[in-house]
């Protein structure tokens, strides 16, 4: 007597939910070996696609088969058994080598003849081809998604996926408190240690309670789809739905993540007001300090590179005072401070410029229209070339993404101008105001928020030689190459014009 195995499969994935369930196959192929007077000797159930092969219930059974457990296998159809080349050779294999000397299926009719393998085989190419053409149907309908600008995937943190309308929508709950601790992080005084725990304490947290990791924190302040594009398969897309923060924003985010993205040690009861505002200049790590007591009694505070690079060999082995630093802080703010004179000329000039802005701006966005069309062309041209065979994907992938990045600057920009029109005149003015005030605190003597100040105006501050420098962002860096450059000029009205120009 031939014994059977009943074997049942569900898929779990969403393109098979609606077939019939393992209770339900159970029952009838319980009732089918009852009518049939069929001799069962085990069942497996497994929830596994068959598109792939490994299924471990399957492989476990074909093992026994083998041998010679049992001669027979009952199945509701044979697309249980295989939807891929491997498992169904497998199988045909079995009943060539007369391992498998019956297969039962309610659905369908075999022997164990040439023309019943005929057509096993044939069934089992049917449920590739099926699998096949589902999978491509999936796929153009992503592409789909993607080409509208809808990204296919579970929606970041700040969001959730809309299962009418099968968009990803702003949530109510959390949205705000994402972009609350993306500001946050942008300022440059947050380590990821540091708005982790901003994070909790607004009620951000991961699905166990707990503080969410801080790789899912990196994730965030890292992910384009904040400001309105989204990555899928390592590639930028531009998306549709509604952006959290600026571009602008998500560069400072990015640069703010250099400077500051690794966690620190606590701090010390010490206290050392300039830790954290510059790196080593030759080096790139972080600067650290150390107090001294003098025989005297007499405390200083010297700053050094924490020589922490195993790749660079530092030479950087110079002590800097904090007297002495402090002194090049002042200098900096001076560099980049308007004296009240500077400022009454230049906040006259720009009332007269004011009613001149207008041509000056239609040339603006007309110039901004050509950089974000150009753009377009280099990815068009990009796309080809990679279609083509011109590029490897990853090389392709790089680029697109660069240019995609560029091009939403430039959107950006030129969305910001056409919704607030001629705002750049009161930037301007408040900037005016900005740098006269830090003249302010050069004769306050306000070291605190001097140092404050240059990071809150300036990148890339480095310590090398004992001299601090400092890259100002504009329009402050305009201020101090001015400054630099005239600084044999003792008539302050030449100066204010030259830099006005």
């Amino acid at each position: 007597m031939i014994k059977y195995f009943i074997y049942c499969r569900k898929s779990s994935e969403e393109e098979e939910r609606q077939i019939i369930s393992i209770e339900a196959q159970l029952t009838e192929l319980r009732d089918f070996a009852k009518n049939q007077g069929l001799f069962v000797v085990k069942e497996y159930t497994e929830s596994r696609t068959a598109k792939d092969p490994g299924r471990p219930v399957f492989t476990q059974m074909l093992e026994e088969i083998e041998k010679g457990t049992a001669q027979g296998i009952l199945a509701w159809n044979p697309d249980r058994l295989a939807r891929n080349s491997i498992d169904g050779g497998r199988v045909i294999y079995l009943v060539d080598t007369g391992k498998i000397q019956s297969l039962k299926f309610p659905t369908h009719w075999f022997e164990p003849t040439p023309q019943g393998k005929f057509m096993l085989s044939v069934a089992f190419s049917q449920a590739k081809y099926y699998t096949d053409n589902l999978r491509e149907n999936i796929l153009r309908g992503i592409r789909q998604k993607i080409r509208r600008g809808e990204l296919s995937a579970k929606a970041p943190l700040g969001y959730f996926n809309e299962p009418r309308l099968r968009t990803i929508e702003p949530d109510k709950r959390t949205f705000g408190k994402i972009k609350e601790c993306l500001v946050a992080f942008a300022s440059g005084q947050y380590t990821l240690t540091a708005i982790q725990r901003k994070m909790f304490s607004l009620g951000l947290v991961g699905k166990d309670g707990k503080p969410l990791h801080l790789s899912s924190i990196k994730h965030v302040l890292t992910n384009p789809f904040y400001y309105g594009d989204f990555k899928y398969r390592g590639e930028v897309h531009q998306g549709s739905h509604k952006p959290m923060i600026s571009k602008k924003l998500f560069d400072e985010i990015q640069a703010a993540l250099v400077q500051n993205g690794k966690p620190r040690k606590k701090r010390g009861p010490k206290n050392f007001q300039y830790l954290g505002l510059a790196t080593c200049g030759e080096c790139g790590y972080a600067i650290t300090a150390e107090r001294k007591i003098k025989k005297s009694g007499r405390i200083y505070h010297y700053y050094h590179c924490t020589f922490k690079s195993k790749a660079v060999v530092c030479s950087q082995n110079r002590f800097l005072r904090e007297e002495e630093l402090t002194k090049q802080v002042v200098e900096n703010v001076q560099k980049v401070s308007l004296p009240d004179e500077w400022r009454k000329r230049y906040l006259e000039k720009l009332d007269r410029e004011t009613g001149e802005a207008r041509h000056s701006s239609d040339l603006f966005a007309q110039n901004l229209r050509g950089k974000i069309a150009e753009l377009k062309l280099k990815i068009d041209r990009l796309t080809d070339g990679y279609l083509a065979g011109s590029f490897e994907l990853a090389e392709y992938q790089e680029k697109k993404n660069t240019l995609m990045s560029e091009k939403k600057t430039f959107e950006d920009q030129l969305s910001n101008f056409e919704r607030k029109g001629n705002y750049w005149l009161e930037l301007m003015r408040n900037w005016i105001m900005e740098a006269n005030q830090a003249q302010n605190l050069v004769k306050q003597e306000n070291l605190p928020k001097m140092r404050d100040f240059l990071v809150a105006i300036g990148s890339n501050r480095r310590l090398a030689s004992g001299t601090l420098s400092v890259d100002f962002q504009k329009p402050f860096s305009f201020l101090a190459e001015t400054r630099e450059r005239t600084r044999s000029v003792r008539d302050n009205f030449s100066v204010n014009s030259l830099w006005w120009t």
